[in-house]
């Protein structure tokens, strides 16, 4: 299912521009990731915090013409405009929202359709690729969103179909949570701080890059403080999906002990990403909505949490 080839638009994200002489000045301020990183050959994921190193945001953010496209969650736009726009003012700056300007798709197992549209794209996660007027950017092994202006969507559209099935977006979500890459959805948003989401492991946080808005909580949190919170991957035998913020129960705690971040139907059960207290995993006895609710397994992750490795970026 979602180890097949397959692509599927990627109608559930927007496109947050922000572009200008300041542009990545200004968002270095702002943002987890360091834009001094980011090249025409490489994007990053990233968030953007309160002054309590709470997200407003998860996004990938990568360069484009005169500024930045961050891609997040399309209810998040307009209050992270409103937010930036704020401290934007005297930049020189624009902020926009281009999610009409932009046609996405998610494309799995696909790297022989990349190929043949000329993008040769590297697996390493965050890797891009361009031509004239596609951008290719890789975001976990055998996964790739491909960007393309409005006006080409649906000449696209048909030259992928012509190769690829069309998938779902539960598909999609599907293979993100198995790669363990959290995101920011309106119902959790200024819930977590960025190392809830393991977004630290994943590139998204940078702690040599100096201040931004909630930078001194998310340091303090890696250098000084024991992460009691973090995300893991669980499954569930359930029809139905989560909703994001849904709360984990521990009887052995008596109480509320994490929230769900993302879930979509697998083969036969719910698998889904969660924020939950580390104590409480050690258990092995969770349990989703209610004390009495459903019991949830622990899966594997792909990657480890490396304070040391983290803290050289």
């Amino acid at each position: 299912m979602a180890d097949s080839a397959f692509f599927c638009p990627l109608s559930h994200e927007g496109v947050l521009a922000v572009r200008g002489p300041d542009a990545s000045k200004f968002l270095q301020g702002q943002l987890t990731c360091n834009l001094n990183y980011l090249s025409a050959d490489q994007s990053s994921l990233g968030a953007r915090c309160t002054q309590k190193g709470r997200m407003q945001s998860s996004f990938r953010i990568l360069l484009e013409g005169d500024g930045c496209l961050l891609a997040m969650a399309c209810e998040l736009i307009e209050p992270q405009l409103a937010d930036l726009k704020k401290y934007a003012v005297f930049s020189k700056a624009k902020l926009t929202d281009e999610s009409a300007s932009w046609a996405r798709f998610g494309l799995n197992a696909a790297q022989h359709v990349l190929a043949g549209l000329g993008l040769e794209l590297p697996q390493e996660a965050g890797a891009v690729v361009r031509t004239d007027d596609l951008i290719a950017v890789r975001v976990s092994t055998d996964r790739a969103e491909l960007w393309a202006r409005a006006e080409r969507a649906e000449s696209l559209h048909q030259q992928l179909i012509a190769q690829l099935p069309q998938g779902d977006l539960n598909q999609w979500l599907l293979g993100q949570i198995r790669a363990g890459l959290g995101q920011v959805m309106p119902q959790t948003r200024e819930l977590f701080i960025p190392q809830m989401l393991n977004l630290q492991a994943v590139g998204g946080v940078s702690f040599k890059k100096g201040c931004y808005t909630g930078q001194e909580i998310v340091a303090r949190m890696q250098y000084l403080g024991k992460l009691k919170r973090r995300l893991y991957r669980l499954a569930l035998a359930a029809d139905e999906l989560p909703a994001p913020g849904t709360p984990l129960f521990s009887p052995t705690h008596g109480s509320s002990i994490g929230e769900v971040v993302l879930s979509a139907q697998a083969s036969g059960q719910v698998e889904l990403l969660a924020v939950v207290q580390a104590e409480a995993v050690e258990d092995d006895n969770l349990h989703l909505g209610t004390l009495e609710g459903p019991g949830l397994q622990l899966l594997d992750l792909p990657y480890q949490l490396d304070r040391d490795r983290e803290i050289q970026r």
